[in-house]
């Protein structure tokens, strides 16, 4: 019964490892975006803080996100509804910090009624209308590739621009990031809801 045991251990072990050294090559082998050929730019939430300010993930995602934008102007989308410890939507934080940075109220759509990835995306493409497939994703690195696939999964044709995030958070992000690759293709394949 211990040899079962341990067995199981270093199987599961071992199957994490792989899952988190897949995360990884993802991440690092995602296709060179080009936002010439977007029609939209899609930026993911994060934290807002108590406060108010930004987390410095989404200020990051921000920053990648102005940074494109200034070279080639396009609608942004910037979603998140309000988390438990937020006092307001990602969103509108999101909103905020683009307008205080130069970029016009028209050219950004506010999507503050998700609270995933999943539904980020699905609200995003109505907002945007069935005519508009070829967006850019914007978000940390290591999610990047699964948002990247969920957008697909909508019907867009998305490329990616990941944001760092600090070196500590590496292994809990990328961690949790493992799980829910197992989660989308469960979700994908069938066995478990959506």
């Amino acid at each position: 019964m211990i040899r079962l045991l341990i067995g199981l251990v270093a199987l599961g072990c071992f199957v994490w490892i792989g899952l988190v050294a897949f995360v990884t090559i993802k991440e690092k082998t995602v296709p060179v975006s080009r936002p010439q050929d977007t029609q939209a730019i899609i930026v993911l939430g994060a934290q807002v803080k108590e406060d108010g300010s930004l987390s410095l993930q989404l200020q990051w995602r921000l920053d990648k996100a102005l940074e494109v934008y200034r070279a080639y102007p396009q609608p942004i989308v910037v979603c998140g509804a309000q988390g438990e410890n937020e006092p307001t939507t990602e969103a509108a934080a999101m909103r905020d910090y683009l307008l205080q940075n130069g970029v016009p109220d028209a050219d950004i759509l506010l999507e503050d009624q998700s609270f995933n990835t999943r539904q980020n995306l699905k609200n995003a493409q109505r907002m945007l209308g069935e005519n508009v497939k070829k967006v850019l994703i914007v978000t940390s690195d290591y999610h990047l590739p699964r948002a990247m696939a969920l957008a697909q999964d909508t019907g867009f044709e998305p490329t990616g621009a990941g944001s760092p995030i600090k070196w500590y958070y590496w292994p809990k992000n990328h961690f949790r990031e493992a799980l829910a690759w197992v989660k989308y293709w469960l979700q994908k394949g069938g066995i478990i809801p959506y």
